[in-house]
């Protein structure tokens, strides 16, 4: 299988700390992998450096082909941060048809976008009047609108209800089945089951990179909240 993303012995540094401390991995084409981990891991900084907005201490990160932060991967790669970033002044239908023209993408198709995510009920309703669930929707769109190859998505379903939550990740399945690559960011580890493959990280450091089953059964356990907690018991062992 091709590899999309290619991390070798990234360190990173931010505020005086290092964040990143040598990681290396892979990730392959058309498929969906999961970047699992507690809060301050080290997850948005791994992705920043990925879609290349991130100072990079040491190391190399190549994103289909190409040196991360290439000007050539701006039309091929869909980033949603954790913060929206859409217009407030301007509704979701606004918001999502304008970065549509961007690619030259028609408005029929933008309005399809709006309704993947949920908010045809909202596309007339301005972006800052929405709810925080409903504003990162309207940025959802406006990084799906594009049909990137590579979609970076830090944790796409903060803030959103079950039943939306299953219907993204539908939708997210149904853009890697199309061929797109996604990297979904997420605390939640009953979404990381969605994956095709995890990539756990703990303190700047990947502790696992396998298939949700794989990595289940590398911990001995059906639970994988359990078999996070088991490979950093396992890790801090093998250190001490």
């Amino acid at each position: 299988m091709d590899t999309a993303v290619e991390v070798r012995e990234l360190v990173i540094r931010r505020g005086g700390r290092e964040v990143l401390h040598g990681i290396s991995a892979q990730i392959q084409r058309g498929v969906i992998t999961g970047l699992l981990g507690p809060s301050g891991s080290g997850k948005t900084t791994m992705m920043r450096a990925i879609v290349g907005v991130q100072v990079v201490r040491s190391g190399r990160v190549t994103v289909l082909g190409r040196p991360a932060g290439s000007p050539a991967l701006r039309r091929t790669i869909g980033y949603l941060t954790q913060s929206p970033s859409v217009y407030a002044d301007l509704t979701v239908r606004e918001n999502v048809r304008y970065f549509a023209s961007l690619y030259g993408i028609a408005s029929d198709d933008a309005d399809q976008t709006i309704r993947d995510v949920g908010l045809a009920d909202q596309a007339r309703q301005l972006v800052g009047t929405l709810s925080g669930g409903q504003h990162s929707r309207a940025s959802l769109a406006c990084a799906l609108v594009s049909r990137p190859e590579l979609l970076v998505l830090d944790e796409p379903t903060v803030g959103q209800d079950p039943v939306l939550r299953d219907e993204l990740w539908k939708r997210f399945r149904q853009l890697a089945d199309d061929g797109a690559t996604l990297l979904v960011s997420s605390h939640v580890m009953d979404e990381a089951n969605r994956c095709d493959r995890l990539l756990l990280i703990r303190e700047g450091e990947i502790i696992a990179d396998d298939t949700p089953a794989a990595v289940k059964a590398a911990a001995g356990t059906d639970d994988l909240d359990q078999a996070f907690l088991t490979l950093v018991r396992n890790r801090t062992e093998e250190g001490s």
